[in-house]
């Protein structure tokens, strides 16, 4: 299927921009995770216990936190949206309890009978109960990071041996790129890292990556039939040739993770908006960023073969 004619974009004009616009972006997301102190981890990473009740009636946040506030929760995190299984009036509210010493049994226990007592005509029902200790936290932690490492560095090694080492540095450098701008974005909307975040990180890394090899297997095949062109005329003429898929793939997926985001409720919230920054992200990489690298990478070739044929002659 073409979405487009035969295109003649001159994208690698282009790419100097493109540099300054991810820099900008990068930039903004390391102050943000600078200023506030790192990622904002989730339960799942710091410990504590996060709790999920339906009232069948309206409730307010304000209600809840002065409810909390009496046992001792009042800087939970307490969030309110509508009833996704009563719809009506009902709501939903998340109440996330840092790590104390208190078990999650006895947490949950705590909060149900203080909200009882104090709310007596709003019962509610129990959604759904994590409960997730400081130490296995900090272990989930590091594995996660360690998990993106790997998976960069085998990518590396794959693509050096499918490919060349210039394409693969031009894919590593984009992954590194959707990666860092992601986790940015998410630091400056303060939204939380979970471990569902994290699978949407890896699922990325293998979206970006896909689109990239087809980019980069149309510039190798063009580098054969191509001889007599220079590489930027070469890889400009395989980013056109393969725009249409790079559009149609990434417009089809955009559509499906909307629909994630908007009707997929709060369980996979934060896994959908991920994956939309990052998809999008790895569409604007595969072009502006992978293949501007291996022709900055050819062209570090080409001037040191000069410098070595000057310093022969």
């Amino acid at each position: 299927m073409q979405l487009f004619g035969q295109t003649s974009i001159d994208f690698m004009r282009l790419r100097k921009a493109a540099y300054t616009f991810s820099g900008v972006l990068i930039l903004a997301g390391i102050i943000s995770l600078i200023a506030h102190g790192g990622p904002r981890y989730g339960i799942d990473f710091l410990g504590g216990t996060s709790i999920v009740l339906e009232f069948k009636e309206s409730v307010s946040v304000g209600e809840v936190r002065n409810s909390m506030a009496k046992i001792g929760f009042g800087t939970a995190e307490i969030k309110a949206s509508p009833s996704l299984r009563g719809g009506g009036a009902g709501t939903d509210i998340l109440i996330r309890v840092e790590q104390g010493e208190l078990t999650g049994a006895q947490v949950v226990e705590r909060i149900r009978t203080q909200l009882a007592k104090d709310l007596p005509d709003k019962s509610h029902e129990v959604l759904s109960i994590e409960s997730v200790g400081p130490k296995i936290g900090a272990e989930l932690r590091r594995a996660a990071i360690l998990a993106i490492l790997i998976s960069l560095l085998l990518i590396l090694v794959y693509i050096s041996w499918r490919f060349e080492f210039r394409f693969a540095v031009g894919a590593v450098v984009a992954l590194f790129h959707d990666v860092l701008v992601t986790l940015g974005i998410f630091s400056l909307l303060n939204m939380e890292i979970s471990l569902v975040v994290v699978a949407a990180f890896l699922t990325l890394v293998g979206y970006s990556l896909n689109d990239t090899i087809v980019v980069f297997d149309r510039i190798r095949e063009n580098l054969k039939l191509m001889r007599r062109e220079n590489i930027l005329t070469i890889v400009n003429t395989s980013i056109n040739q393969s725009l249409s898929r790079t559009v149609i793939t990434a417009l089809t997926t955009l559509l499906v993770l909307i629909v994630l985001f908007v009707a997929g409720g709060r369980v996979i919230h934060g896994f959908a908006f991920a994956l939309l920054v990052g998809v999008t992200i790895g569409t604007y990489s595969s072009i502006f960023i992978a293949s501007p690298i291996v022709v900055a990478w050819e062209g570090l070739l080409e001037r040191r073969k000069a410098r070595r044929e000057v310093a022969r002659a």
